[in-house]
C-alpha cells in the first residue's frame, strides 16, 4: 500500500473534517481508499494460507464504510479519520472472531478476535473458558502472544504504540460466576480481541503481509477457542 499517501490525506481530513472539504478531494480519497482496498486484498490472500475460512473474502466484504454514524455521538464529524477492514469468514458484521486492519495516523493498528457478544454468547463463552482452563490459558499466556498483546484489561486502544488484550472488563466476576475464581480476570473481560500497535510506516512495501500474518498467526488459537462457540450461535 501507498501508507504515505493514505496517512497524509487522513491527516488532512483529520484537520478539515467537513462535506465541502472531503468533495474537494474526493478524488484522493477515492484513490486511497482503492489503494488501501488493494492492500486488504493481498492481506486476505496472505491470511488465506494458514485460515482458509477466509479465502473468498473480499475487500468490499471486509472494509467499513467511512462515514460515521452521528446519531448517538456529541461528535458530529460526518468522516471517519481511518481506514478499517474486518476480514471475518462470516462478513465484517459477524459475531465470529476474525483479523482487522486500522490505518490512522500515528494510530496504525492490527487486531484479532471477537467483540460486542450478546451476553447470552458472552456467559457461553465464560462457561467455556472455565471449562478448558488449561487449554485457554495456553492459548494466551505463552511468551509471544503476551509480548504481542500483553495481559488481560490492561492495554488502551488509544495509547499510541501499544498494546492489549480486551477493550472493556466488568470491575469484578460477572453474575453467575465465582468471585473468588482463580483466573478471574477472564471472566471479568467484556470481549475477546487483542490489538497490537505498529509504526506508520509498517505497511510500505510487501514485508508487511508476512509480518502482520505473523501476528495474526500468534493470535489464532485464542479467536479459534472463541469461534468455536460462537459458531454455535450463528
Amino acid at each position: 500500500m501507498n501508507t504515505k499517501r493514505i496517512l497524509g490525506y487522513l491527516h488532512e481530513l483529520a484537520a478539515n473534517n467537513n462535506r465541502d472539504w472531503f468533495h474537494e478531494h474526493k478524488k484522493e480519497y477515492d484513490v486511497c481508499r482503492k489503494n488501501f482496498e488493494e492492500g486488504v486484498a493481498q492481506a486476505v490472500a496472505t491470511i488465506a494460507r494458514f485460515d482458509a475460512s477466509v479465502a473468498h473474502i473480499t475487500p468490499k466484504d471486509a472494509c467499513y464504510r467511512f462515514n460515521r454514524d452521528t446519531r448517538f455521538s456529541e461528535d458530529k464529524s460526518p468522516y471517519k479519520n481511518h481506514f478499517g477492514a474486518y476480514i471475518c469468514a462470516h462478513g465484517k458484521k459477524s459475531l465470529r472472531g476474525g483479523y482487522y486492519l486500522h490505518l490512522q495516523p500515528g494510530q496504525c493498528i492490527l487486531g484479532i478476535g471477537c467483540y460486542w457478544l450478546p451476553t447470552n454468547i458472552l456467559t457461553a463463552c465464560r462457561n467455556e473458558l472455565m471449562g478448558n482452563i488449561e487449554a485457554w490459558r495456553a492459548c494466551v499466556e505463552n511468551r509471544k502472544f503476551v509480548e504481542l498483546f500483553g495481559r488481560p484489561n490492561e492495554g488502551k486502544w488509544d495509547e499510541p504504540g501499544g498494546k492489549g488484550f480486551g477493550l472493556a472488563c466488568l470491575k469484578t466476576a460477572p453474575k453467575g460466576f465465582p468471585r473468588d475464581y482463580e483466573f478471574v480476570e477472564y471472566l471479568r473481560m467484556k470481549d475477546y480481541c487483542g490489538w497490537h500497535a505498529v509504526p506508520d510506516d509498517f505497511f510500505e512495501g510487501t514485508t508487511w503481509l508476512e509480518k502482520a500474518a505473523d501476528i495474526f498467526k500468534t493470535a489464532k488459537p485464542m479467536m479459534d477457542f472463541m469461534n468455536s462457540v460462537i459458531d454455535d450461535y450463528e
